[in-house]
């Protein structure tokens, strides 16, 4: 896990926080204390606190009393809808750029699909974490949807991208990281159908081996609906 700079120490944290999270650094079942890892971070215990909170608020983490904070479960079920929410979203709002977006504002997104190939080139999944958050919100941002922007960056945050270390070892996410200049290049050529195939296979690979749930995780899932039928 990384230490955080001095700036916003708070929106620092909660970049850092969800990444860990996200990518399955910090695990399901498991109780962290804001002071424990304000302590990795080299930080107080407040940002860290906050920071957390907010993941709170947003349905990401719950606390446990005088203990911490622990993940929220998320189940197959839970997973497939994210996946269908943002397939319902996205792709149309990413479609809608062909006539809204102008070619400056498209190729200003150039340079973080470089950040992205670059970070799964070298295994560095929080900057690949990072900037593929910032790519994709970045796009929605274009259509001028705030609402729009605010929900898809929710349901992202829900995703618990178990997949991702093991994938960035086998070099898979080189395989799919040029995805994102095919989203940019099928923009620039006004082409909606290209839009739409490239971002339902950029989606396929979020929810089928991105998302994938850990074997403990499903293993439990599958115990939990076994004592209940």
């Amino acid at each position: 896990m990384q230490r955080l700079e001095r700036v916003s120490l708070r929106e620092q944290a909660l970049v850092i926080v969800r990444q860990a999270i996200v990518s399955g650094e910090i695990g399901p079942n498991e109780i962290y204390s804001a002071s424990a890892l304000a302590t990795r971070l080299g930080v107080s215990n407040s940002p860290v606190r906050e920071a957390m909170l907010t993941l709170v608020n947003q349905g990401i983490l719950e606390p446990v009393r005088n203990r911490g904070f622990r993940i929220v479960p998320i189940s197959e079920h839970d997973l497939d809808e994210i996946g269908e929410m943002r397939r319902m979203l996205e792709i149309p709002g990413v479609a809608a750029l062909v006539e809204r977006a102008s070619d400056r504002d498209i190729e200003a997104l150039r340079p973080v699909a470089t950040e992205i190939a670059d970070a799964a080139h070298s295994g560095d999944i929080p900057v690949f974490l990072e900037a593929d958050r910032r790519f994709h919100l970045g796009l929605l941002e274009l259509g001028g949807n705030t609402r729009l922007v605010e929900t898809v960056a929710r349901l992202r945050d829900q995703t618990r991208l178990y997949g991702v270390s093991a994938l960035a070892e086998q070099g898979t996410l080189q395989q799919t990281a040029p995805e994102h200049f095919e989203i940019l290049d099928a923009l620039l050529a006004r082409d909606v159908a290209a839009v739409e195939a490239v971002m339902n296979r950029h989606l396929d690979h979020v929810r089928g081996e991105w998302a994938a749930r850990t074997p403990a995780a499903t293993a439990v899932e599958h115990a939990e609906r076994a004592a209940s039928s």
